[in-house]
């Protein structure tokens, strides 16, 4: 299993009376660096590793401050918030900005990795026949990687046999599930 990090800005918030008290600019209203609905994805596979890029400058440093320990924890397939939230592989968490927060929903994405040589109508009837088995959330093609994404239900994990019956459908009989 492998694992990835999705971070969503769900909220923004603004305390114009706080703003107008304390801050040099009174009327700096929300924060002008994220937008709401906003999608930041985190991956460690193969020679990928955003965790670091996208850590480097891509955010604000208040709010890197206040997630990058979930993602990091989320990309190694650990618990975010055992206890704490109605599903331990989720969190929400906000910046320290106290004058104008972001909000974020940050969450782990289990998937598995799935190499197999063939032709792209392969590869497409392959998604196909994936997409129809139960506890599959979702199959991406990376074409520049030239893999493809399984993403899981976390509760419900697929057997790589499972996985394996749908690529011989289409016809494969050598694949490697990472």
């Amino acid at each position: 299993m492998q694992y990835k990090c999705k971070v969503t800005v769900i909220d923004k918030k603004v305390f114009a009376e706080l703003q107008e008290k304390y801050l040099a600019d009174p009327k700096s209203g929300a924060c002008p660096f994220y937008q709401v609905g906003a999608e930041y994805i985190f991956e460690r596979y193969g020679d990928e590793d955003t965790f670091w890029t996208q850590g480097k400058g891509a955010h604000c440093a208040e709010a890197w401050d206040c997630f990058s320990r979930y993602v990091y924890t989320a990309l190694q397939g650990g618990s975010i918030m055992r206890h704490w939230t109605n599903d331990e592989h989720m969190m929400i968490a906000c910046c320290n900005d106290g004058t104008r927060p972001v909000i974020f929903k940050i969450e782990r994405l289990d998937y598995k990795v799935l190499h197999v040589d063939a032709d792209i109508a392969t590869i497409e009837k392959i998604v196909e026949t994936l997409k129809n088995i139960d506890g599959i959330l979702g199959v991406t093609y990376r074409a520049d990687k030239k893999f493809t994404e399984i993403y899981m239900d976390r509760n419900h994990e697929v057997s790589d046999e499972k996985i394996f019956t749908a690529v011989q459908f289409a016809g494969i009989f050598d694949a490697r599930i990472d």
